[in-house]
């Protein structure tokens, strides 16, 4: 969005206007950012069809995807909403292209830095050096032991994952985010819209948020390699309920029910 308001590209470009041979044809920038794209998952491909000995950064992933890809699209693009972690690298890797810069980078300079988000930023395994204080991630082993868990082949891609940052962060970047410093009011609420089919069926997501109208919140939950992440906005009451954990933690909607319940009990919100 903040790449729409500079002009350096519209909703309706589609992916092979910045990489010409990708194989997936006639998916636009909307589909991938309201996951209508259907897209094949690229863990698979990675796991797969990877035959270097160290993980592949976005370009190299999507170079692979135009050489040597032999997974079919889930369905034709527009069809159908299926959350899509490919949709959400390959928005990251056409930023890259137009901004012409490394993702980490431009989030540092357009996000982070004005925000003064001072503990985030995108981390790239074995392509990036680990942070001071950076966390792992675990997995319960025998009920109540926790072992880590081990990097793998996916985790030099950035876009759906490896964003690091402290729940402080995620507030600036939420108060930013509603109060213009990033975008405008009018691409604000395009995020905050439920997007459509190409049939006209709607769905509670819009772009990189889901929207829930029977309890008045916009959200996004996500999991990767022992890490439990929640942020979740409540309209009516203005309150903000953000959750990080890294010990595989499943019962995030609980938790963040729970919270919402002290609050809304013991303050004057």
């Amino acid at each position: 969005m903040i790449l729409k308001e500079r002009e350096l590209l519209k909703l309706t470009d589609t992916i092979t206007a910045f990489f010409p041979k990708f194989p997936y044809k006639n998916i636009t920038i909307q589909q991938l950012l309201n996951h209508t794209s259907g897209l094949p998952n690229y863990f698979w491909i990675a796991e797969n069809e990877w035959k270097e000995n160290y993980p592949p950064s976005n370009l190299e992933l999507i170079d692979f995807l135009a050489d040597s890809s032999t997974a079919s699209l889930f369905f034709r693009p527009g069809r159908k909403f299926d959350y899509s972690n490919t949709g959400y690298f390959v928005l990251a890797s056409i930023i890259e292209k137009v901004a012409k810069t490394s993702f980490s980078k431009f989030l540092e300079a357009a996000i982070f830095k004005p925000l003064e988000m001072h503990n985030s930023y995108a981390y790239r395994f074995q392509k990036d050096s680990i942070r001071e204080n950076q966390l792992i991630g675990y997995r319960l082993y025998r009920g109540w032991r926790h072992r880590t868990i081990p990097s793998t082949v996916n985790d030099a891609v950035v876009g759906d994952k490896n964003i690091y940052a402290t729940s402080e962060d995620l507030l600036k970047w939420v108060n930013g985010l509603e109060s213009g410093k990033l975008i405008s009011k009018e691409s604000l609420e395009l995020m905050y819209t439920k997007g459509k089919t190409k049939y006209g069926r709607t769905f509670p997501y819009g772009f990189g948020f889901r929207i829930k109208d029977n309890e008045d919140k916009i959200y996004h939950y996500g999991k990767w390699n022992g890490f439990s992440t929640a942020v979740t906005k409540y309209q009516k009451e203005e309150l903000i309920v953000i959750v990080l954990e890294h010990t595989s933690y499943t019962a995030l909607d609980y938790l963040n029910k729970r919270i919402k319940n002290i609050v809304n009990n013991n303050f004057d919100v």
